[in-house]
């Protein structure tokens, strides 16, 4: 079982699943790339996490535009349109004939090198794409339960050093937070920017509730969350006040309710941040956030 944020049921039929590469289904225990692959050794590529709810990706349209936008700013050409790359993943879906409860990594990198070597000219032409279908439920436990953040001391940094909006194969800072955060036993680590106020999480975006306002950082040093924008857009159509603003550790220990969001488990409360209690205990504004997002997936995949 996963550890953190993402803890989730562990399911016997993830042993005989298809893994999609370059439209070729493997059995897991073959599914391979190069070691030559510039996503092994530059961590150069774009990737996405979707959820398969009721026979539909949920999102899947704001999903596509952020990969695609993410290997227009790397000059990387995926090979496919978001149309033809739409149906390979259905038709993975399909092989394995899922409908239901599965999370899917759908990955993308330039392609196989000539030689280990950043330039990206030192590559042979086609990228590499790979899907992975997987039945994952996120554990009840934290859903129910809540998590614990660390602040930890590395930071979410300019664009200009590496931009925080692109959901690249290039996790290391993540993972540092992530370490450091495990270390001090927490599930997840509480980021920074570079000016020191709250950005984000290192795999989920994080969210305050005080005096009956939902506040978000600025969005300035982090990735455009499909289902961070959802919350913003669920409490805008329903009478809540949300703010993205610019908000210090101070506001977050001092909040009445704080949670995460993500793609794979959704609305997630948070109780404990670098030791200090949440609060009074109260979640009125998670438990409703999170019926609101539970219609709305409905909807999409009814719709």
């Amino acid at each position: 079982m996963a550890k953190g944020t993402h803890e989730y049921i562990e399911d016997e039929r993830n042993r005989s699943i298809l893994i999609n590469i370059n439209g070729e289904l493997f059995p897991r225990e073959k599914a391979m790339v190069s070691v030559f692959d510039s996503g092994f050794i530059l961590g150069d590529g774009v990737w996405e996490g979707l959820r398969l709810h009721d026979g539909v990706v949920v999102f899947l349209k704001d999903h596509l535009r952020r990969l695609y936008q993410g290997a227009k700013a790397l000059d990387l050409d995926i090979g496919l349109t978001p149309a033809e790359l739409s149906d390979r993943l259905m038709a993975t879906l399909q092989a394995n004939d899922m409908t239901d409860g599965v999370h899917i990594r759908l990955m993308v990198t330039r392609g196989e090198k000539i030689t280990p070597y950043q330039d990206p000219r030192c590559t042979i032409p086609g990228a590499t794409i790979v899907i992975i279908p997987e039945y994952k439920n996120p554990s009840p436990r934290k859903i129910e339960g809540g998590i614990k953040l660390f602040t930890t001391h590395v930071r979410r940094g300019y664009p200009d050093v590496q931009d925080q909006k692109m959901n690249s194969h290039s996790k290391i800072n993540c993972i540092q937070g992530c370490i450091q955060a495990a270390k001090a036993g927490a599930d997840e680590a509480l980021m920074l920017d570079p000016h020191g106020f709250v950005a984000t999480c290192n795999s989920t975006h994080f969210f305050i509730v005080t005096q009956g306002e939902v506040w978000t950082s600025t969005g300035d040093y982090c990735l455009g969350g499909i289902t961070r924008s959802k919350i913003i857009q669920l409490c805008e159509d329903n009478g809540i006040p949300v703010k993205q603003k610019n908000f210090s550790l101070f506001d977050v220990y001092g909040a009445d309710e704080c949670f995460v969001t993500g793609t794979f488990a959704g609305v997630t409360p948070v109780n404990e941040v670098d030791g200090r209690i949440i609060g009074s205990g109260s979640r009125d504004m998670i438990v409703r956030l999170q019926d609101l997002y539970l219609a709305l997936i409905k909807s999409e995949s009814e719709s």
